[in-house]
């Protein structure tokens, strides 16, 4: 009787683990599954701040909130890049950027006009370390504009209102460009400022514009009466060529050598099939041949 208690109660130690397996794996399964749902949840809720990509024309500065603050010495390139969420990736555009402006300025005679412009502008990649922690990545309002607003202040200040709105437009444009290469700045390049439009005062453009139109008329009649001139110049050359012309033929024309000339005439048209008559002899004053021709026959 004892040895099948204790073969029985053998049989039933498999069945105790298992249950026990059993019990213990749903315990932990579900402990599992509500870590994995939490994991999958903190995943897709930080997603965007996990996983951020740098796009072609872009390099990123990486923030670390435990470990140093802004990476001013390492600048990460272009592709996916996998960040702790509590660190953050600031990105910056370091191709060429056009931001449009407008500004006043005051002329040498101290004028206001307005200026629409176009600046052209990019960060340097390799510094951009240090514009995030020195600027930030409003620099373009914080540092392009105000440098440009400078600059042209100055530059304009040397030219008059005419100068600004008349043809020296183009000498204007340089000057712009030349004052820019004096602007000093260590982490972007303000590549070009381009003057799409002046704008002066209505009454101040409207004087211009009249002393201009004034100025092409008194120009025009200028190049009218020079031409005119040059025209009476050609004239009286053209005249003293012909009465030199006249005077030396005249001083060789003798009566011998118009004869001459009217015999060699008359041969050559005695030459025609045409019908005509030829008088030889002293016919008239000239003493020249006296042609008929078929008019005479009706």
């Amino acid at each position: 009787m004892e040895d099948d208690s204790l073969h029985e109660d053998d049989s039933l130690v498999p069945r105790r683990w298992h249950h026990r397996f059993a019990h213990t794996f749903r315990l932990y399964a579900t402990r599992l599954l509500l870590i994995l749902v939490v994991v999958l949840f903190v995943v897709i809720y930080f997603w965007r701040d996990v996983f951020i990509t740098v796009q072609s024309g872009e390099v990123a500065v990486l923030y670390l909130r435990f470990g140093g603050g802004t990476q001013t010495d390492r600048v990460l390139g272009e592709g996916l890049k996998i960040i702790a969420p509590w660190d953050k990736l600031f990105i910056y555009d370091v191709r060429v950027q056009e931001v449009k402006h407008d500004m006043d300025v005051l002329t040498a005679e101290g004028l206001k006009v307005n200026l629409s412009l176009s600046i052209r502008y990019h960060a340097e990649a390799q510094l951009v370390g240090l514009l995030q922690a020195n600027v930030g990545q409003d620099y373009r309002d914080k540092i392009v504009i105000p440098e440009v607003e400078s600059a042209l202040r100055t530059t304009m200040a040397n030219f008059s209102m005419r100068d600004v709105y008349g043809s020296q437009r183009g000498l204007v444009q340089q000057a712009i460009n030349d004052g820019l290469e004096k602007v000093q700045e260590e982490f972007v390049s303000i590549d070009e400022v381009v003057l799409r439009e002046v704008d002066l005062p209505a009454q101040v453009k409207d004087t211009i514009e009249q002393k201009m139109t004034q100025q092409e008329l008194a120009e025009s009649y200028e190049y009218r009466l020079d031409v005119a001139k040059k025209e009476a110049e050609r004239r009286q050359i053209e005249a003293t060529g012909i009465k030199t012309y006249n005077d030396v033929l005249n001083t060789s024309l003798t009566s011998n050598v118009l004869k001459w000339e009217g015999i060699q005439a008359t041969k050559e048209l005695a030459k025609s099939p045409n019908a005509k008559t030829i008088i030889i002899g002293n016919q008239s004053s000239t003493g020249l041949p006296l042609i008929l021709g078929n008019e005479t026959a009706k």
